[in-house]
């Protein structure tokens, strides 16, 4: 996308991040000993898709040395002014697009109420 439009986007990304990702995903950080947990969510552009992403950390002895990682859970990719395909971070670490050409508007809409695109819990 063109440079500003690509800013307006991220904004919005990051409002709705703040918004509704956190406060109904990750209103709390508990820490684990024998598990990975969530410590943040954020985006971050890659290219013309907008992932969004999910940060873990382990307190497991083993990965004292690497303790944080990130992995994606859902992106929007730009299409073109205003339309974006939606996708979902599958377990088999594919992409896989479920919506094709929606508005930002449906496109965090869908994020918020379709739970093939929420972050784990």
């Amino acid at each position: 996308p063109p440079e500003a439009e690509k800013r307006a986007i991220g904004h919005a990304c990051e409002a709705f991040i703040e918004a509704v990702l956190k406060p109904r995903f990750l209103p709390e950080i508990r820490p684990m000993e024998e598990f990975n947990y969530p410590i943040d969510i954020f985006g971050k552009w890659h290219g013309g898709k907008y992932r969004f992403i999910q940060r873990f950390r382990s307190d497991r002895p083993e990965n004292a040395h690497d303790p944080e990682f990130d992995y994606p859970f859902a992106r929007i990719e730009y299409v073109s002014r205003d339309r974006f395909d939606l996708s979902y971070f599958r377990h088999t670490e594919k992409w896989w697009t479920v919506y094709r050409g929606v508005s930002l508007a449906e496109a965090l809409s869908l994020l918020e109420t379709k739970g093939i695109f929420h972050p784990v819990i």
